[in-house]
Order: C-alpha cells, then structure tokens, then sequence
C-alpha cells in the first residue's frame, strides 16, 4: 500500500498583525526593504492563551475523522515538555485507545518529514489512516524588537488525513536530508537542558543591525541558512524528478515552504519554474514553519492553482538544518 493525503484543513489565529501596525510601532525600520525581501504584509499572532493543541482541534472540527488509527503532531512549541502534544489532542478528540500517537520535533522541513513517518506507518500495517498535525506559535519565541523574525513569522496550524491508497497513486517518491553541523544558524540557544532559562539567559541584547534578543528568543543567520539551501535545494529536487523519469515541464505545481520571497524568488531561478507553477503565500499569512506547505497547499486547491489529479512537488526546509521533498500526485 501507499499513501496519499486525503484532506488538509488549518486554523489561523483570530488576531491580525499587519505591517501597518508594526510601522507604527518601528518608525526606524525600513519596511520597504523589509517587505521587499521577505514579501511578507501581516501575519495571525496567537493570544497569550492559544497554543498550537488548540489550533489543531479547531483545524479537525472541519475534517472527517472517522477511521483514525494513528496521530502524529510535528512542533517545536508544544503546550508542555512533557506530556506530547500528540497524546494531548489523542485526549481531546476523544479518539479510540488503541491510536497511537506521537510527537515529532522538526521546524520547516516538519510536514514532508511528517508525510514519511505517517507513509511508513502505513506500509508496515500499523495504520491506515493518519492525523497528522504541523504547527507552531513561534511568535512565542521572537523578541518584538528582532526585526529579522518578528516581520517574517506567523503563528498557525495545520491538519492533514494520510490515508492508505493504491501503489502508484499519492506520495510518489520522497527524500529527506541534513546536515546538523550548521544547527547554530538558526536556533533558540535557552529553554534545554543544557541552558536552562534563567534571568541571565533572558538579558536582551542588540546586534550590529539592531535586532534585539535573548538567549530566549530564535537567532537566525538568515544569510547563512538561505546561502545553505540555494545550494543544496534545486539539486535535491531535480534528483527526485530525475529518479521518476521527469522534466520540470512534467510538474504541475510547486509548493515550497514558504520563507520568504527572497528565497523562493531564488528557487524558483534556479529551477527556472513558471511564476504560474509557484505557489505563494507569505504575503497574506507569513511563514508559518511546518504548517507552510501544506497551508500553501489547501490555498492552493481552494483558489484552483491546484486540482486533484496534479503531480506536485512539494518541499520543506529549514531548522537543524534540513529539508525533504516529496512528488505526489495530489
């Protein structure tokens, strides 16, 4: 057996931030180059009390969630150490006993990583239909005064059905990779057990381009990790094309994780996609870690940039550093 996504929902936060709204409060940065290079105009911040498990059981109210027998929930902020967000929402769907269910720690990479683990889930038996969650609230994470990650980011979730299906149909093919020598360039370096958070890891400081953090906040080398993947990117996705006996012509849609214009301006170059094959999405929504892809997926199914039927490529990239990409046939 294979496996195929049968259904994609997401849930945004209620609360819109607009970069109108942040001029206002940062007269001094530059927004025309600011939304120039990361071609985001708002994100959905989440309220103090709204956490990626909450947004995950309001995505599932619009699914059909008969038949689950297995939950994976990819995140980096989840509701507490310990127990799994997985298990949590396992709880507050009311799923049956024998559903197991699992956390996945993986940023932008997180739902085509998501899409192997619920695929080999599948083709070992132990399930047949899958939930599977992908999101954060990474504005938790990001100091205010970091123009870098406060214009980028937004907070979002989404859910997806993996169900079983007919060999040659759904998830054609997938690869997945990293290189974990490079996992300082984009990281929260307090909050472990290596660095606890303490008052001295929360002391804010400025960097040579004012952006102010702590040690509890993301850093990002945002030019180290976007040299990184323009190397590394293009190369992954014309091996998987050529693994399956295609050209780029061949594809119908192009959804990359959404980090921001630059880098898929950059992509898009390389592999010389149409600008009616890419999908794009940062503008209304930012980029939303694991939930992107298939965020960018549902909107683009629903605007009719994608039909059932399609052969998509779909490819995530980020934290750890790592990436994976997937051909499906949607």
């Amino acid at each position: 057996m294979n496996a195929r996504i049968e259904q994609i929902s997401y849930a945004l936060p209620d609360r819109v931030v607009s970069n109108t709204e942040l001029r206002e409060s940062y007269p001094e940065w530059d927004f025309d180059r600011l939304e120039d290079r990361t071609g985001v105009f708002q994100r959905h911040i989440a309220d103090d009390d709204e956490t990626a498990l909450d947004l995950a059981e309001r995505a599932c109210g619009d699914l059909d969630l008969g038949g689950i027998d297995g939950l994976i929930f990819c995140t980096e902020t989840p509701d507490h150490p310990i127990p799994s967000n997985a298990c949590m929402l396992h709880g507050r769907l009311g799923l049956a006993k024998n559903v197991p269910a699992l956390d996945i720690n993986m940023g932008c990479s997180g739902y085509v990583y998501g899409l192997e683990a619920a695929r080999g889930m599948i083709a070992t038996g132990t399930a047949t239909r899958i939930l599977l969650a992908t999101g954060d609230t990474y504005s938790r994470l990001i100091n205010p005064g970091d123009r870098a990650t406060r214009v980028l980011f937004g907070d979002g979730v989404a859910v997806s059905i993996i169900a079983a299906a007919e060999s040659g149909d759904g998830i054609v093919d997938l690869s997945m990779g990293s290189d974990g020598k490079y996992y300082d360039r984009f990281m929260v370096p307090a909050g472990g057990m290596r660095l606890p958070f303490s008052p001295d890891t929360a002391a804010e400081t400025t960097d040579k381009s004012g952006n102010v953090r702590s040690l509890d906040n993301i850093t990002m080398d945002g030019f180290g990790v976007l040299s990184f993947f323009n190397a590394t990117l293009p190369g992954e996705v014309r091996d998987l094309l050529a693994r399956n006996d295609l050209e780029m012509d061949d594809i119908d849609v192009f959804v990359f994780h959404q980090a921001s214009r630059v880098a898929l301006d950059s992509i898009a170059r390389a592999l010389k996609i149409p600008e009616a094959k890419m999908v794009r999405n940062m503008g209304k929504v930012g980029n939303l870690v694991s939930a992107s892809v298939p965020v960018s997926l549902k909107m683009a199914l629903d605007e009719a940039q994608a039909k059932p039927g399609d052969l998509a490529v779909l490819c995530g990239f980020g934290v750890g550093l790592s990436w994976a990409t997937a051909l499906v046939r949607l």
